[in-house]
C-alpha cells in the first residue's frame, strides 16, 4: 500500500479478499496514519444521497466533492487526502468512476470488495485500467508468529532455510507445535486475534470461525440462482473431496452425468471469492504451467485450513476440544493428510503461486505412477524452472513418486521438495523440509 501511494494518484488501488480477512481494518489505519483527512464510503450502508450522486455528478466533480464532504462531514485537501470505497462491488457504478476520478487527480482512492470479479457485479460497466490491483490472504504463519510475539523464532527459521540447516531439535519442536495451533486456528485475523485475547483457548476460536462459515454460505445464496445450487454442492463436499486418496473433483460423483462446464461457473465462483483454492492439473510441466492445465482435472481446496477445520466436523465434534487435542498433538485419527495438504497450498498461494498438480497414468499398471501434489514455477524467462512438491503429514512415507518424477523431468527441475512434520535435511537430490518453511520457498 506505501508502494502504491508513492504514485501520486495515478492509478486507484484494488484490493480483493474473502469475507472477513481484515481489508477495511487495514485501509481504516492506513488512512489515519497516511493522509491528513479521509472519506470512508462502505457500500453496505451507503444513503441513497451518496450513491446518486455519482449518477448525476460525474462529468461535475466539484458537485460531486461538495456532496461526499457534506454527506461525512471531511475536508478534502488536495493530494492529501484519500477517498475509500469500502464493498464497491455493492455498486459497480463507483467502480466505473474510478476512470474520471483518477484523471482529475485531486485525491486518492482505494476501493475493497469481495467477490469482485463475478461476472453479475461487472457486466454492466467498464472496468476502468486505472486500478491497480492486490490480493489479501489469510494470514501465512510467518505472521501468525508476528501475531503470537515469536519473530526472533521466525528470523532463526528463515536463516536455516537459506542455509539449508536443520533447527536446533528443540526449536524444531516449538515450531511445528505452533504450526499446529495455526492449522486449528487458521489465518483469519479476528480469529487469531480471539485466539491470542482469549488465553488460547480453542473453543473461543470456533465461535469465530463458524460466524464466517455462516457469512459464506449466506454469500452463496446470494448469487445467480443458474448456478448457486451447484456452487453450495462443491463447498459442502470439499472435506469429503479432500479426504479422497488423490482429491480430484470427480464431476459424476457430485451428480450423475455432470460435465465440467456445467461446474465451470461454480469453480469460478468459489475461487474468485476467494473461499477455495483451486489445484489444476498440468499434463506437461514445464515453466509455462498454465499452457498445458486441465482444467477438467482439478482439486479445490478451503482457502484457510481453520476455517477447513470447522466444515469438516459438526460442533458436536469439536466441543469438548480432543478433536484439537489429537491435532495438536499427533494423534488424528481420520486422514491429516488433506489438513497439511490445504495448508501448504495455503501457503504458496500467499507467496503469489498458482496451484497445479501432476498426474501421470501408466497404462500397463492400469494406476497412476506418479502423484505430484503440488507444481509450481520460479517464473523466469532466462532459467526456467520447475519445483515439484510432495506433502508428507506422517513421518513415515514413499518417495516413489518425487523420483520417478525427477527422473522424467530432471532437466526442468530446479528443486524437488518433500513437505513433512520433521526436520530439515538434504538426500539424494531431494530437498525435505519442515512444513512450516513452505511459505520460504
Amino acid at each position: 500500500m506505501l508502494e502504491w501511494k508513492q504514485g501520486n494518484g495515478t492509478s486507484a488501488l484494488l484490493i480483493e479478499g474473502a469475507r472477513r480477512i481484515g481489508k477495511t481494518t487495514i485501509v481504516k489505519v492506513f488512512a489515519e496514519n497516511e493522509y491528513a483527512s479521509h472519506i470512508f464510503i462502505d457500500f453496505n450502508t451507503a444513503s441513497d444521497h451518496v450513491k446518486q450522486a455519482f449518477n448525476l455528478y460525474l462529468n461535475d466533480l466539484d458537485a460531486l466533492f461538495m456532496v461526499l464532504q457534506v454527506a461525512y462531514g471531511v475536508r478534502l485537501e488536495r493530494r492529501r487526502s484519500l477517498i475509500v470505497f469500502d464493498e464497491v462491488q455493492k455498486f459497480p457504478k463507483a467502480r466505473e468512476a474510478v476512470k474520471y476520478l483518477v484523471e482529475d487527480g485531486r485525491y486518492d482512492y482505494i476501493e475493497t470488495g469481495s467477490l469482485i470479479s463475478i461476472k453479475e457485479n461487472v457486466q454492466d460497466i467498464s472496468i476502468p485500467s486505472e486500478e491497480e490491483m492486490v490480493r489479501m490472504y489469510p494470514m501465512d504463519f510467518e505472521e501468525f508468529l508476528w501475531a503470537m510475539n515469536e519473530e526472533q523464532l521466525m528470523d532463526y527459521i528463515r536463516l536455516c532455510f537459506r542455509r539449508e540447516i536443520a533447527l536446533d531439535e528443540g526449536l524444531h519442536h516449538k515450531a511445528m507445535m505452533l504450526f499446529r495451533q495455526y492449522m486449528i486456528v487458521g489465518g483469519m485475523p479476528k480469529c487469531v486475534d480471539t485466539y491470542i485475547t482469549h488465553d488460547r483457548q480453542f473453543d473461543a476460536v470456533e465461535k469465530e470461525k463458524r460466524k464466517i462459515l455462516s457469512l459464506y454460505r449466506n454469500d452463496i445464496h446470494k448469487i445467480d440462482v443458474k448456478y448457486m445450487a451447484n456452487v453450495l454442492s462443491i463447498y459442502d463436499q470439499i472435506p469429503s473431496l479432500l479426504k479422497k486418496q488423490d482429491k480430484r473433483v470427480v464431476l459424476r460423483e457430485l451428480e450423475p452425468g455432470s460435465t465440467f462446464e456445467k461446474y465451470e461457473n461454480s469453480f469460478f465462483w468459489l475461487s474468485d471469492s476467494m473461499i477455495c483454492n483451486e489445484c489444476f492439473n498440468t499434463s506437461d510441466p514445464n515453466v509455462g504451467l498454465s499452457l498445458n492445465e486441465e482444467r477438467t482435472f482439478i482439486k479445490c481446496y478451503m482457502g484457510d485450513t481453520g476455517l477447513l477445520l470447522s466444515h469438516t466436523f459438526s460442533e458436536n465434534d469439536l466441543v469438548d476440544g480432543a478433536l484439537f487435542r489429537e491435532l495438536l498433538f499427533k494423534k488424528l485419527s481420520i486422514n491429516e493428510g488433506m489438513f497439511f495438504e490445504n495448508v501448504v497450498l495455503q501457503q504458496l498461494t500467499a507467496a503469489g503461486h498458482r496451484g497445479f498438480f501432476y498426474v501421470h497414468y501408466n497404462r500397463d499398471k492400469h494406476r497412476n505412477d506418479i502423484e505430484i501434489d503440488f507444481v509450481i514455477s520460479n517464473k523466469s524467462k532466462i532459467n526456467h524452472k520447475i519445483f515439484p512438491i510432495e506433502v508428507k503429514a506422517t513421518e513415515r512415507y514413499s518417495l516413489a513418486s518425487i523420483t520417478r518424477f525427477t527422473e522424467k523431468f530432471g532437466n526442468r527441475i530446479g528443486a524437488a521438495y518433500v513437505i513433512h512434520p520433521k526436520n530439515f535435511k538434504k538426500e539424494a537430490g531431494i530437498t525435505f523440509l519442515p512444513v512450516y518453511m513452505t511459505g520460504l520457498i
